[in-house]
């Protein structure tokens, strides 16, 4: 059997834990301002997909996310709707206090990630952004010729 490098051995509990622990830390802040992580994910991703993010993609990306399934997301979709923060049927945006709301958590979170990453080198972080995309895009590319 041939020996694998450490970094590959390592390399998915690492990330796992990892996760788990920026997971964490994203739900603390977020619970600052009484929000649950599945509005901050809807919120950021109509506002990054708009304006006029399809709502069968807003479903399909929301129904892929641990804790959410068909009926969560209509659900959470709904109430989004009912607080003011989206609009629209076939065809999502986010309300003027929609916005308002995603640029204040946006900025409350993202103020955190900058006091974590800030400690690291900054080429560092770039590298391992730029691994992860690749390893998630070459990922989904092997699952979608398997299938």
């Amino acid at each position: 059997m041939n020996t694998l490098p450490a970094a590959y051995v390592e390399f998915g509990q690492t990330l796992a834990f990892t996760e788990r622990t920026l997971t964490a830390l994203l739900r603390s802040r977020l619970a600052e301002r009484g929000v649950e992580p599945e509005t901050w994910y809807a919120l950021r991703l109509v506002a990054k997909g708009g304006p006029q993010v399809a709502r069968s993609s807003l479903v399909r990306d929301l129904e892929g996310s641990r804790g959410l399934d068909a009926n969560s997301v209509v659900a959470l979709l709904d109430q989004l709707t009912r607080d003011g923060l989206i609009t629209g049927d076939d065809a999502v945006d986010l309300t003027e206090q929609g916005t308002a709301r995603f640029e204040s958590l946006r900025d409350h979170v993202l103020g955190a990630t900058a006091n974590l990453l800030g400690q690291f080198d900054l080429r560092d972080v770039e590298t391992t952004v730029r691994t992860l995309k690749a390893i998630t895009q070459r990922t989904q590319e092997e699952a979608s010729s398997a299938a």
